[in-house]
């Protein structure tokens, strides 16, 4: 089982030489994958409704963030750890991903969810009614422009005719990983991608998810073996024995992989590397 990490963005700050030397902390220990999360806007709460991430949490920007880090690094993968796909322009993210592959040489993994933050949407004046299909669309396009080929195509959200993404991916197409857990989301990764992110934790609840999980890669021809499995270890303590147990309970589950995604804050670069180091110390592969 491998284990990931991700991008320390509310608190590594903006010094380009503390995330470069984050990234490299992360890669010389043996990771298997940074995540970059992404929000474009930060949102004060209202009428009743209460962000989990407000005006006062950073977000580094997602795509440039991973290109910075293409350039820092040499070997470790890059992923987004979640993009919500669905605020986006499908063509932009398929230019934008295929210049991060191609950068970091072929070590991008786009990870992609539809949010919690409807706020978000309205200020990106995108639906947040039809993101679930707008997302499933965007996959199949995605899909096809990261071919190398014209790509025409007309779907619900798309009219695209003889474009391409020039120049391509160094992987066609772009390995593509949903993050969420609920029922709409699992059919969609089933059908659609390559692996899943369960946000959950490693319980009943989740045993359930993944069989009806295996139930869909079955009804549709999918290769279960071939198909990833991620848990996101969210944590609330920093606490080595806790991580232990999320990772261990995801390993009894099936898990190929395991991200550690703290919760709780820790405001040094010298205490984000100690936690890295801490992970690996906790968790064996």
């Amino acid at each position: 089982m491998r284990l990931n990490v991700q991008f320390p963005t509310r608190d590594i700050g903006s010094d380009p030489a503390k995330i470069r030397d984050w990234a490299q902390a992360a890669e010389d220990l043996g990771f298997a994958y940074i995540e970059v999360a992404d929000h474009v806007f930060g949102a004060a709460a209202r009428d009743g409704w209460t962000p989990v991430y407000s005006e006062n949490d950073p977000f580094h920007e997602t795509f440039v963030t991973l290109g910075f880090l293409a350039a820092a690094t040499t070997k470790i993968g890059l992923s987004s750890g979640v993009l919500i796909l669905p605020q986006r322009q499908t063509g932009v993210v398929a230019k934008q991903a295929a210049e991060v592959d191609l950068l970091s040489g072929g070590r991008l993994r786009l990870g992609i969810g539809v949010g919690w933050n409807h706020v978000e949407y309205e200020a990106l004046d995108t639906d947040w009614h039809t993101r679930g299909a707008r997302q499933a669309e965007q996959v199949e396009a995605l899909k096809r422009l990261w071919s190398g080929d014209l790509v025409t195509f007309k779907g619900r959200f798309h009219g695209l005719r003889e474009v391409n993404i020039n120049p391509p991916p160094v992987q066609r197409p772009i390995p593509i990983w949903f993050g969420g857990s609920s029922e709409p989301v699992i059919e969609r990764a089933a059908r659609l991608g390559d692996g899943w992110m369960p946000i959950m934790a490693p319980d009943g609840e989740a045993e359930r998810k993944l069989a009806t999980l295996r139930g869909h890669l079955d009804t549709y021809g999918r290769d279960a073996e071939a198909f990833g499995i991620e848990g996101w270890l969210r944590m609330d303590e920093d606490d080595p024995d806790l991580w232990s147990a999320a990772a261990e309970g995801w390993r009894r589950l099936g898990a190929d992989m395991v991200m550690l995604y703290p919760m709780y804050r820790i405001p040094t670069i010298d205490a984000q590397i100690d936690t890295l180091r801490r992970f690996k110390d906790a968790v064996p592969e």
